[in-house]
């Protein structure tokens, strides 16, 4: 499963149709994508960091191997201008690996520790290796949202908690921040 996320034009175009095309090579590569979420218009995070999201999940098949899945996200990342200039800024391509299955990276133990990181030093500080399921998938709307549609039942194999009910455990006010995007947009709504 995929998140995946963009704020600022590509070679492909405005947000919207980046989607579409990194969805289309991902196609091509040795993943399968079985299902896509519709996509939805995000807030900006953090606050005034640049323009509101794009954001979308997929269920993918194909591979096993998470360092693979995580090179081919790379290179399309790469293929449509995506700069790791600085964390949480804006993206022309943001893919990000949620999770492989079942399966936990590099081991529970870390996994907690980054879940647990305290938000001011996420910002700071970026993993030297993957770390699934994503650490921080079940605090984030703009992930739950989206993901609930394609894999609504996926169980979190440490938090042991579907999809579904990470997404009813959030605030209100965050999912209500993330808005069907109109299908005819090329753009989030301002």
């Amino acid at each position: 499963m995929i998140a995946l996320g963009a704020n600022i034009d590509s070679v492909a175009g405005p947000p919207a149709r980046t989607l579409a095309a990194a969805l289309e090579r991902l196609g091509d590569s040795q993943l399968t994508v079985e299902a896509v979420s519709p996509f939805y218009a995000t807030p900006c995070f953090p606050p005034g960091a640049g323009p509101d999201y794009v954001n979308a999940a997929a269920r993918l098949t194909g591979l096993d191997d998470p360092d693979e899945i995580l090179a081919i996200l790379h290179r399309v990342e790469s293929e449509f201008g995506r700069a790791r200039d600085r964390r949480w800024g804006t993206r022309t391509l943001d893919l990000d690996l949620l999770a492989v299955g079942d399966m936990v990276l590099p081991d529970p133990a870390t996994f907690r520790e980054w879940q647990r990181l305290p938000p001011e030093r996420q910002m700071m500080q970026a993993p030297d290796r993957l770390i699934l399921p994503h650490p921080r998938l079940q605090d984030r709307a703009f992930v739950l949202v989206p993901l609930a549609s394609v894999a609504g039942e996926w169980r979190h194999p440490v938090l042991n908690r579907t999809v579904d009910e990470m997404l009813r455990a959030l605030p209100g006010a965050l999912v209500a921040d993330v808005r069907p995007l109109d299908p005819g947009a090329s753009e989030p709504p301002r």
